[in-house]
């Protein structure tokens, strides 16, 4: 007879865009969050304070922590199911808003699935989705490309690519960039697009200088904000 363990239940949880404004799970999320002890996390440090902030009543000592990052190699990530295997509930965080989405949490995800593991969204903060809400572009038909090539000539194809689909789709095109080369995809967003294409920033979400704002290419050619190391996300529609 088998003696092997249910398996736990992988929670994906939500973190706070920003600090300013930490407590982003519903009562109930909070409730489940406050039952767990292991988790998977890009990094340690930066979890611990969130769920110090959150108010958890785990005892720090008592938190583990896997890691899954950058510098995770692909052939590692399925060690991290084995506290799943081994029955316990783990929660799987991102550094910023939802695990799984533009995020290295979707690996261990998917291998949850096919380790028959449940799998439990949590609800919280999507960047992604707080910016089109607030964009006025079309939200009916949207897609999200993550980074552009950093590359100078294959960057402005994508963008003129991205416009050209914007316009003849009526499709939301929805971007981001690593902070600090924020300000050089403005710049190549005025260069390449044309004046009437309407751009979105979303910049420092829910933090308490927020900036959303939708203005076509020639308002923006006259009003170029400073966005240098703040998260922004971008939209491209009419």
């Amino acid at each position: 007879m088998s003696t092997a363990l249910p398996s736990g239940i992988l929670f994906l949880i939500p973190t706070y865009l920003s600090e300013e404004h930490p407590d982003v799970l519903t009562h109930s999320g909070k409730e489940i969050l406050f039952t767990l002890e292991h988790f998977i996390v890009e990094n340690e440090k930066s979890a611990r304070r969130f769920l110090k902030l959150i108010g958890s009543p785990v005892a720090q000592p008592n938190f583990k922590f896997q890691l899954l990052n950058e510098h995770t190699e692909k052939s590692d990530i399925a060690i991290l199911l084995k506290p799943l295997k081994d029955g316990l509930n783990v929660g799987l965080m991102s550094e910023a808003g939802c695990p799984g989405v533009a995020d290295p949490g979707s690996e261990v995800v998917s291998l949850a699935h096919n380790a028959g593991i449940q799998v439990r969204p949590l609800i919280g903060p999507s960047s992604i989705l707080l910016a089109l809400m607030a964009s006025g572009l079309n939200g009916q038909s949207f897609l999200f490309h993550g980074y552009l090539p950093r590359e100078v000539e294959p960057r402005k194809q994508k963008i003129r690519e991205l416009e050209k689909d914007a316009l003849k789709k009526n499709q939301t095109q929805v971007f981001i960039e690593t902070p600090y080369r924020n300000n050089a995809m403005l710049q190549d967003l005025l260069l390449h697009c044309s004046s009437e294409t309407r751009l979105c920033i979303a910049c420092n979400l829910t933090s308490n200088d927020e900036l959303i704002q939708t203005f076509t290419i020639a308002v923006w050619k006259k009003r170029i904000p400073d966005l240098n190391k703040k998260p922004c996300i971008f939209l491209l529609g009419i």
